[in-house]
């Protein structure tokens, strides 16, 4: 029996020249209360360039990155094509106007416009792996958030 859920955007994500930011809806103001001191943001987010029959049907990726092996399911991939066009991004928290409800980050994966779902802090007890175990074909790729901004990711995704 296939159940439904009713899952409704709590703002947008705004991306330009000007930077990233999150703009949540007035009514979601109020739960940024306390978010000062966090210095980074889980952001879940939806794919919304990818919500359609052919991306939701997507099962695997042909060689997805780089170094990759010729075929992955998608759910060993970062890929935006999959059944529920969720994504989730770990973001520095640059700024916090909890009157406007606006949220400066210093970089967020995600096109201009596309819904924010939801927002959690980041918690290193809860968030962090200290020993991640991955792959050998992206054993290369940075370890932290923090030395991602410097890694040549064009060279390394194909989609």
């Amino acid at each position: 029996m296939e159940q439904q859920y009713i899952v409704r955007p709590i703002g947008v994500i705004r991306a330009g020249s000007e930077g990233f930011r999150l703009e949540l809806e007035p009514e979601y103001c109020p739960a940024l209360e306390g978010l000062e001191g966090y210095s980074h943001l889980q952001v879940l987010w939806w794919f919304d360039r990818c919500d359609n029959a052919p991306s939701r049907a997507k099962r695997w990726e042909s060689k997805p990155y780089t170094n990759a092996p010729d075929r992955l399911g998608t759910f060993a991939t970062r890929a935006p094509e999959r059944p529920n066009p969720l994504a989730l991004s770990c973001a520095g928290i640059l700024g916090l106007d909890r009157k406007r409800g606006v949220v400066a980050l210093d970089y967020l994966d995600a096109g201009d416009g596309s819904p924010v779902l939801d927002l959690k802090p980041y918690v290193p007890s809860l968030d962090r792996v200290e020993r991640p175990a991955v792959p050998d074909w992206c054993a290369h790729w940075p370890e932290c958030v923090e030395k991602s901004g410097d890694f040549d990711w064009a060279r390394e995704f194909l989609f």
